[in-house]
């Protein structure tokens, strides 16, 4: 059988019955869990129904063809659309006893999409506003490998499904500002405009004109009634031959069909009932029972997703006709591998360093391991939140990405944390590329959200957080972390980074790299670093976590462990405790991740549970209390900083050797 033109319907039966299985499997698998949000699927179904039969590319027997259209829930609650399309259009990973079993322990349909759960589930949503950004992320990263492998490799479009709390979000603006001004064409936002959250209609808080709003980013901008396919099919038509990126807000009614309750916050965030769900089925014309579509409307949506088999087929040639090089180094980038002896340069690069012992600031030694990187690894790409000076993320082999330039592998993000956060767990979803953005450790805060998705989902994403303490000085408490490092470790699957001196910050940029299921901060200094290893190795010490960096000249007494700019003193106060007859040894500890993942003997090694441990980091203490035990002692920030030049601040704080060795021999008295 000929398939159709993506431009075509496709329905075998009318649009209101293929759009009304959405609905009732909706209705019906809220009410199985007893709790849900039934309101934007019901509202949404004619809007998903004209997408994914007429316009979206993708083939539901290949999820994870590389050129499909992406079709992000960015209003994750109304998880139920996005799980009935994958159930009605054939993806293998959604049947109805998923349906049944949703919001069910061990289920694939989870409250909330989770990207890993099922094979087009392209990103974990739910957090509002997130999803957004992460299409932007898509959107970007399709035309930037456009620019590298071609648009007969690279030529698909990102759609985006967003309620009004996503466009209430903050991060809306900075998302929707950043694709604007790269004039992202091949970004499609399908806006739910039902006008209802879940405090009642959304004039209790907010005014905005949409349109306007997103006219002024430079994007197309239209409303339509989203209940009238033609109409939507219309409206996307023109969006896909826009010159810039386009929302269409669809004006729907929540809860669409539910006599009683349409149209109102009762059917945003609860069950139906089935007295409802009753009246409902029989005000739609929908007479199967729970869970069962009729034949011919489930060969029709089945028909759907098969739709696009041709066209992912001649994909597939078109890559298998390339030469050999070039097919395998798109495999290469799209499979999240890095390239073959692509630490080669590094491993040399160390060897210089152990000669030539610079006193770099470790974001500065960040900067030149980036020199060797970016070479090696073509599929990096660089930014800043504002702030490249100051972080030393641009180097000299990247171009700037721009509107007229996608093949640029810089980008300057503006003064847009949590977009930046977003995007680019967008870019590392879409494969292919790995990013890695900067701004002070200070101002993760404004990007948590996104970081915790990026944990949560295991995406490789690489976070360049500099000014890491008080040491950065005159800026003044508002600038200097205390309570951040705790804070991040505290996300599961994150790992945090805090190198000592420039061969540890190589060292972190390798694990950081070749950790490809979870995101990394490296977190730097602005001040400048005496060299704490003196010695080339082979072999990458850091990976472990922590090591033994100095030991003691016979039976250690005394472990003092530390991390980043302390390092170097804890290495002076060594040498004042040997120098009064007590032998002492110095750790360095620069990922409490992977140590923590190293077995107990090992870690009992490296700690030396017989001595006196004594931990310090100009930081909160909150975590080393595990590391030093009950004799030890942690030495660490207990206020706000001050400004004042960083090298004031540390004694003013406690942060010296002299500190170090009153406190271990304290402990031994």
């Amino acid at each position: 059988m000929s398939l159709p033109d993506a431009s075509e319907p496709f329905l075998a039966v009318s649009h209101h019955d293929t759009a009304n299985a959405i609905r009732a499997l909706a209705m019906d698998a809220v009410e199985a869990a007893g709790c849900g949000h039934p309101g934007m699927p019901m509202g949404m179904a004619d809007v998903a129904t004209v997408l994914f039969t007429r316009f979206l590319r993708y083939d539901a027997a290949e999820p994870d063809w590389p050129d499909r259209d992406r079709f992000v829930l960015s209003a994750g609650h109304g998880s139920m659309l996005l799980y009935a399309l994958l159930y009605l259009t054939g993806y293998p990973d959604i049947d109805i006893d998923e349906i049944k079993n949703f919001r069910q322990l061990g289920s694939r349909t989870a409250g909330h999409p989770e990207y890993g759960h099922a094979r087009g589930i392209e990103t974990t949503t739910g957090p509002l506003g997130q999803g957004f950004g992460n299409a932007v992320g898509m959107a970007i990263a399709e035309r930037h490998l456009a620019a590298c492998f071609g648009d007969d490799l690279v030529d698909h479009r990102t759609f985006v499904l967003a309620s009004d709390g996503d466009l209430m979000e903050g991060i809306s603006h900075e998302a929707a500002s950043l694709a604007g001004h790269l004039r992202l064409n091949k970004l499609i936002v399908l806006f739910d405009d039902n006008g209802v959250s879940i405090d009642g209609p959304t004039d209790l808080s907010v005014s905005d004109d949409q349109i306007a709003r997103f006219k002024s980013y430079g994007w197309n901008a239209e409303d339509i009634d989203g209940h009238d396919a033609d109409a939507i099919a219309a409206a996307i038509a023109r969006a896909e031959n826009a010159d810039r990126p386009s929302l269409i807000a669809c004006r729907t009614t929540i809860g669409y069909g539910a006599p009683n309750k349409q149209g109102t916050a009762a059917t945003h965030g609860a069950a139906l009932g089935a007295e409802e769900v009753a009246a409902a089925r029989e005000a739609l014309g929908w007479t199967s029972p729970p869970f069962e579509i009729p034949g011919d409307i489930l060969m029709s949506w089945r028909e759907a997703g098969r739709r696009g088999a041709g066209r992912r087929a001649a994909w597939t040639a078109r890559l298998g006709s390339r030469n050999g090089a070039e097919a395998e180094e798109f495999r290469r980038a799209m499979n999240g591998e890095l390239p073959e002896n692509w630490d080669d340069g590094l491993i040399a690069f160390k060897r210089g360093l152990a000669d030539e012992a610079p006193t770099w600031a470790s974001r500065k030694s960040s900067q030149e391991v980036l020199e060797v990187i970016n070479p090696a690894v073509p599929e990096t790409v660089g930014g800043s939140a504002d702030l490249t000076g100051s972080n030393n993320t641009k180097t000299g082999t990247l171009d700037l990405m721009s509107a007229d330039n996608y093949g640029g592998r810089y980008i300057h993000y503006g003064v847009r944390e949590h977009a930046m956060g977003a995007v680019m767990n967008g870019m590392a979803l879409h494969g292919g590329i790995i990013p890695y953005g900067g701004t002070f450790l200070v101002f993760t805060d404004y990007l948590r959200p996104a970081l915790r998705l990026s944990a949560l989902m295991g995406k490789r994403t690489i976070h360049v957080m500099t000014h890491d303490s008080i040491g950065l000085g005159e800026d003044g408490p508002t600038h200097q972390p205390v309570e951040h490092l705790a804070s991040l470790r505290a996300i599961p699957n994150l790992a945090v980074f805090r190198p000592a001196d420039a061969i540890e910050t190589a060292e972190c940029w390798a694990l950081a790299l070749e950790r490809a299921d979870g995101p990394s901060v490296i977190a730097l200094t602005r001040q400048g670093l005496p060299p704490v290893r003196a010695e080339h190795t082979e072999a990458n010490l850091c990976a472990g976590g922590a090591y033994e960096l100095s030991p003691a000249t016979s039976r250690a007494k005394v472990t003092v462990i530390a991390t980043g700019s302390e390092t170097a003193i804890a290495l002076e106060a060594r040498s004042k405790l040997e120098e009064d007859g007590i032998p002492t040894r110095v750790v360095s500890m620069p990922c409490q991740e992977l140590f923590d993942e190293r077995p107990q003997a090992e870690r009992d090694e490296i700690l030396r549970p017989d001595t006196v441990r004594i931990a310090v980091e100009a930081a909160a203490a909150l975590g080393w209390e595990r590391y030093v035990g009950d004799a030890g002692a942690v030495i660490a920030m207990e206020s706000f900083g001050a400004s004042a030049p960083g090298k004031e601040l540390f004694p003013h704080f406690g942060f010296t050797a002299e500190a170090i060795v009153d406190a271990a021999k304290a402990r031994l008295a």
